[in-house]
Order: structure tokens, then sequence, then C-alpha cells
């Protein structure tokens, strides 16, 4: 069946350009698009898709704010945000939002397709245009203290942290580290307790930032 996409843009021919693009991909089929960030909510209600790309700036509710809903009633469907916008405000709104992706409208159409593939995957995507915006920002809320971050998990904890943050399933955490499914949820608890962190997406953002691993994951 494919990843299924639905598009929300209040620019028809925006819309219209993406869905056109997309079904060139084999493994990507649009099954919806919208105008609004409250149609889109909607629709994914209605639809149940694997991924929702959204715009920032949309008429009756805005795209943060559609991730927010998105999120909290769909945990499993991943957004993908997509913006005439780099700045810090918006980048980080949408981000805290739900986004598992940010990119700006002037990326190339490859890009996209690769974020929507990289989301499905359960795997974070910046665009390098707005990689340093997060990188700054969660630079500027770590604390002082070079040894905090260390000093808050344990030893297994950082493995269990790094292996969830480059999408290895909890199973396969499990074989890795001869435990069991149940201890490995527990460390995925603690861990998410511990930094004060709700999303797997926010997890990867700070493992950027500390350089446990690349902005390619």
């Amino acid at each position: 069946m494919g990843i299924k996409v639905l598009i929300a843009d209040d620019h028809q021919l925006i819309r219209q350009g993406l869905c056109s693009m997309l079904e060139k991909e084999k493994d990507i089929r649009v099954v919806a698009q919208a105008g609004n960030g409250r149609e889109a909510v909607r629709l994914v209600d209605k639809l149940n898709p694997d991924v929702v790309i959204l715009d920032i700036n949309m008429p009756d509710l805005n795209g943060i704010d559609a991730a927010k809903l998105i999120s909290n009633q769909h945990g499993d469907v991943k957004i993908i945000a997509l913006s005439i916008h780099s700045s810090r405000r918006f980048v980080i709104g949408m981000l805290k939002a739900g986004a598992m992706a940010y990119l700006v409208k002037q990326c190339a159409y490859e890009e996209l397709a690769n974020a929507i593939r990289t989301v499905a995957d359960n795997k974070s995507y910046l665009s390098p245009q707005i990689h340093n915006v997060v990188v700054s920002d969660y630079a500027a809320n770590l604390s002082k203290d070079e040894d905090s971050f260390s000093s808050v998990l344990t030893l297994r904890e950082r493995e269990v942290f790094q292996l969830v943050v480059e999408g290895v399933k909890s199973k396969d955490i499990a074989d890795r580290l001869f435990v069991s499914v149940k201890t490995v949820s527990s460390h995925r608890r603690q861990i998410m307790k511990k930094l004060n962190i709700k999303s797997v997406a926010d997890l990867t953002r700070l493992a950027i930032s500390e350089g446990m691993i690349s902005a390619d994951y």
C-alpha cells in the first residue's frame, strides 16, 4: 500500500504540485489534501494516514496548533513541517508541537520524499537550513555543567537512549543488551522521566545537540 500521506497547505497550487511529485514515488501514496489545519485534523481522524505534511501559516487552525492536536490524538501519525519560515520561533514551535521533521519550502523535492521515508521509519529529519536553529536552542537550555547529562542517566540508560534515537526497536535493544523487553520499556520510561521529555523526536533532538548521533537521524 505504501506510506499514506496527507498534505495540508492553504495554497492549492502547492498542494497539487506536491501531490503530483509524490505520485511518482512507488512507496508513497497521497490519500488526502487539506486547505487548513482544522480540516487536516478532521481528515487525520477519518483516514489515519502514516505521515502528515503541515504548513505553518494556515487559516482556521495554524500548523503548530494542528500538530499539537494530531500528536495528542494520534501518537502514531508522523508530522512533517513544510514552511517558508526558518526562524527559531516557528522551527522550535513545530518541533515542540510534535513534528518529527522540519523542511523549508525551498528544499529539493528529493529531500521531501526522503523526509517522508525517514519519519515513517520513526526517525527525525532536519533540513540543513534549520539544523543550527535546533542545536542552538537545545545548547542554550542545557546545564552549564558539562557532566550534568551524564550524571542524570545511568550507563545502561545511556545505552538504551542511543539505541532508541537510532531507531532500534525495543525487542532488538533487548537482544543486544541481553535483557527483557520489559526491562527496556522500564529504561525508556525512566529516561523520559529523568530528562523531562515526552517523545522520541525530542530525545533525538537532544541526542543531536549532545553529539550522540548525526543530524541524519
